[in-house]
């Protein structure tokens, strides 16, 4: 039977914490808590469970402090978990056996992490495999019997365990905040440029967008940015464009789009700009292109209920 560490990094989470390690706290060999600036009871009921809880001084950076969490773990394998989450009985029962039968050679573990679409500020669908459990240390071996290498891609095992994920509260703003701040310092990766755009379409405000332009009119100048980054940042720019009343920038954007395979989003925007000067005609026609000519590639609801509702409330203001 394997052994494991569950670490967590944890602020101000009183409301939620304790369905969270009620829910694990048999399973695990060690408790790690790592509070980066609680003002309320988290770290009482945090002590409850483990004597292993620690302060950490928050930096604006989730990896360090999930890094620290980790660093003081000594089991087999880590859990991560947010206290957001939880386990129910059956899935419970599931990591249990897991425990018990997990092959040596498997590094990671992915478990089916679960947020209803009503509670989820930026994807597209309700179950995603994510790494749940990781060996803590890796071992390195040799493969192939010539030109033998070390093997360095880890041993991924996608288990049918479902992590329940219930926000307390709506953390888009959080997360777009603390995007703009880390895009100020550095070059946003592939992953968190995709992350930004996909947020800001799915829970951003006008001022979230405003205050992203800037890092995606960066991205139509840098170099070695993909299509798929670029069509990101055009999307954005489309919208800040639109907000702004700013239509030589707006119709710009939008024309770069069409330029390669057209986007709902962008074709959203032009309906909702054609709506809002009142020509509900041109207005439908985009709004019909989001809906049934092309796909969606930040907000899966641009190809659905977003056109279809410009497209009724068009429809209706034709009749009048």
């Amino acid at each position: 039977m394997i052994t494991i560490s569950l670490c967590m990094i944890v602020k101000n989470e009183e409301k939620v914490l304790v369905r969270c390690l009620n829910s694990f706290a048999d399973i695990m060999d060690e408790i790690i808590i790592v509070d980066t600036g609680s003002t309320d009871n988290t770290k009482d009921i945090a002590l409850k469970y483990t004597d292993k809880v620690y302060d950490f001084k928050w930096t604006g950076d989730f990896s360090e402090a999930r890094n620290f969490a980790s660093s003081k773990a000594s089991m087999e394998y880590i859990y991560t978990a947010d206290a957001d989450e939880y386990l129910d009985k059956e899935n419970r029962d599931k990591l249990k056996k897991l425990k018990k039968i997990l092959l040596p050679e498997i590094e990671i573990v992915q478990m089916l992490y679960c947020t209803p679409s009503d509670m989820s500020t930026v994807y597209n669908f309700e179950k995603e495999h994510r790494p749940k459990l990781y060996r803590r240390l890796r071992e390195f071996v040799w493969i192939d019997a010539i030109h033998e290498t070390l093997r360095i891609d880890p041993i991924v095992y996608d288990s049918d365990i479902e992590v329940q994920h219930r926000p307390e509260g709506n953390h888009a703003s959080r997360d777009l905040d603390a995007l703009a701040g880390v895009s100020k310092d550095t070059r946003l990766s592939k992953k968190l440029h995709h992350m930004y755009a996909m947020e800001l379409f799915h829970s951003g405000t006008d001022e979230d967008f405003i205050k992203a332009s800037s890092v995606f009119m960066q991205t139509l100048e840098q170099d070695g940015r993909s299509m798929d980054e670029v069509k990101e940042a055009i999307c954005v720019l489309t919208r800040y464009y639109r907000i702004k009343n700013d239509v030589v920038g707006f119709f710009g954007n939008a024309l770069k789009d069409a330029v390669t395979e057209s986007c709902a989003e962008v074709c959203c925007e032009l309906g909702m700009y054609y709506e809002g000067v009142g020509d509900f005609s041109e207005a439908a026609i985009w709004y019909q292109n989001a809906l049934t000519e092309t796909e969606s590639i930040l907000d899966i609801r641009t190809s659905g209920e977003i056109p279809q509702a410009g497209l009724d409330r068009c429809k209706e203001a034709l009749k009048e």
